[in-house]
């Protein structure tokens, strides 16, 4: 099996980056890369926060995320730009994808401005990956009029480290034999979604480094921090298996997906709002007379940041009942602790067969899939979940009584 090879592809601060181009090509004098300068939002209400920042405006201390009206205190000369020009920036971002697919169709678009791209297996065709990546980055630079950094490894996780090491324009590796070297000297609050109240959990434990971290104990970390202990035991080692999931999948996928009001870290809220997806999902699956092999949990991050998990069944199935289940089992295993913005689920590896294993449960799931007609039936005359499956009702009733 050939060796994985990943590339994350991120652009220097985008927002600023492609405002800057834009202006530019429309007749503005400055370019506002160089002097201090940041995308943010409304002022005049003080709820406006610095959502990109020009590197002169660095210098000055200012920082992603804090009030704008903190940020003049820091630079009174600062200029502010909204970032309203949506349309730009979708623009921006398709053409760059539509770009790095020349170099493999394996691309995952991570957010607006990043993205997976899995070079495994084109060794015959690239020479040398670290050559190509300063191709791709150089290209970019001239082609579209921004800069980009590009990570390296052998998985999605070291290979977004990897990008985030320096900027701007930047191209850095972090391989398996790399870990110890440039990984574990790096605080944990540089590891890859590890949140800032995780962080704080560590610094109390005395672990500060990643290095500390690889050394902890598995049962100091799964008492204070659960299944995500684990998780980030993994990190550690730079442990992912998480596959590059491209658009050819979620083209053959129905899915759903909510953003949220708040940031939440409520693991029952969250629940609650899978179980809810869930039901819409297979109650779609069931009106198309499809099968779902495999199941998927999105989450994006107060930061923007998106990731996934997926497990597949033995049996392809349609009952709302074994995807809750199993989407049970998938969020303990994979929710990091972090703040979500956003959660969703998606059902993939669809078919117009069950392609179930003959056993002698056949006649238990046949008469599962029954039932659960009857329920979508009822519920289409009378309004959704007039009827829900046992294992929601049990859920939400739980939850009223705490």
């Amino acid at each position: 099996m050939a060796e994985r090879i990943i590339f994350h592809i991120d652009v220097n601060n985008a927002f600023l980056s492609w405002t800057a181009v834009y202006l530019l090509k429309h007749g503005y004098k400055q370019d506002i890369r160089k002097i201090p300068a940041i995308i943010g939002g409304d002022e005049e209400t003080r709820h406006g926060i610095v959502l990109a920042k020009s590197p002169i405006a660095k210098k000055y201390g200012v920082v992603t995320a804090e009030p704008i009206y903190q940020a003049r205190k820091k630079c009174p000369n600062l200029k502010v730009f909204k970032p309203n020009n949506y349309e730009y920036y979708q623009e921006k971002s398709t053409e760059l994808m539509n770009y790095l697919k020349n170099y493999s169709p394996d691309l995952e678009q991570f957010s607006i401005d990043e993205c997976f791209l899995d070079m495994t297996g084109t060794k015959y065709l690239y020479n040398n990956y670290i050559d190509l990546a300063y191709k791709i980055k150089d290209d970019i630079k001239t082609k579209f009029g921004y800069t980009v950094n590009i990570g390296i490894a052998n998985n999605k996780l070291c290979a977004k480290m990897a990008s985030d090491f320096e900027k701007p324009d930047k191209v850095h590796t972090l391989f398996r034999n790399e870990i110890k070297e440039k990984l574990w000297p790096l605080p944990v609050d540089d590891l890859f979604m590890c949140g800032k109240k995780t962080s704080e959990e560590l610094h109390k434990l005395h672990i500060n480094t990643i290095k500390d971290l690889s050394e902890a104990s598995d049962k100091l970390l799964e008492k204070y921090f659960q299944a995500q202990g684990r998780y980030l035991k993994q990190s550690a080692f730079g442990i992912d298996e998480s596959p590059v999931i491209t658009k050819r999948e979620e083209r053959q996928s129905i899915s759903t997906s909510k953003t949220l009001s708040h940031d939440e870290t409520n693991e029952n809220k969250l629940e609650e709002i899978l179980f809810s997806q869930v039901e819409d999902v297979t109650r779609e699956l069931r009106e198309k007379k499809l099968f779902t092999k495999t199941v998927s949990i999105i989450y994006k991050d107060n930061k923007f940041r998106k990731y996934s998990y997926q497990e597949t069944f033995d049996n392809s199935t349609n009952i709302t009942k074994e995807i809750i289940t199993k989407i049970k089992e998938m969020f303990k295993k994979s929710y990091k602790g972090e703040p979500i913005r956003l959660i969703g689920v998606r059902l993939l590896n669809l078919s117009k067969e069950k392609n179930i294993q003959i056993s002698l449960f056949d006649k238990m799931v046949n008469e599962e899939q029954n039932i659960q007609l009857t329920i979508d039936e009822i519920n289409k005359k009378f309004g959704e979940s007039v009827i829900m499956p046992a294992s929601i009702k049990t859920f939400i009733d739980k939850n009223k009584e705490k």
